[in-house]
């Protein structure tokens, strides 16, 4: 069963059909909307600031999000996909949104609705990701718009798939 610890008077909260890893972590101020999944070893430590999760959010193996005290909260919209090993510190992610594989959010940061950060990039402080982009590299900077064969074939895919993905471990 998942690690779910209070901290301070403040409990982790989950909408409905959540699906939490046998070893997932979530600690104090988090609040997770329906349909959500949380994977193998990933952590949510709402331990220094709140963390706002919404609907149909995948966040996978390894994941590390987390915020900053007294500066910055995490919000994370609905219908986004966090790749494995990726890091979400003290920014806001919007609707729609794919984060890659091993990705770096750092505070202060907007990823804007429709986007995706790729696989390994590091998007420094306060960096707005423009709604619909795709941002790449060390730092990560626009390398294109996001296709609507993209947003449909792999951001939507990818969210959908793991709604499905959750259903088997329950």
């Amino acid at each position: 069963m998942a690690l779910i610890q209070p901290l301070l008077g403040k409990h982790p909260s989950f909408g409905r059909y959540c699906f939490l890893a046998e070893n997932a972590t979530v600690i104090g101020d988090v609040k997770m909307g329906n349909q959500c999944s949380v994977w193998f070893n990933a952590v949510i430590r709402g331990d220094v600031n709140s963390i706002l999760i919404g609907n149909a959010v995948n966040i996978q193996d390894q994941v590390m999000v987390h915020c900053t005290y007294k500066k910055t909260k995490t919000l994370i919209g609905n219908h986004v996909s966090i790749g494995h090993r990726a890091i979400i510190h003290g920014c806001e992610i919007q609707d729609n949104v794919l984060i890659g594989m091993g990705a770096i959010i750092m505070d202060g940061v907007l990823v804007e609705e429709g986007s995706v950060v790729a696989a390994g990039a590091v998007v420094l402080e306060n960096t707005v990701v423009e709604k619909g982009s795709i941002y790449a590299g060390v730092p990560a900077i626009k390398v294109k718009s996001v296709s609507p064969e993209l947003m449909q074939d792999e951001v939507q895919r990818i969210a959908k798939s793991y709604i499905t993905y959750s259903s088997w471990y329950k």
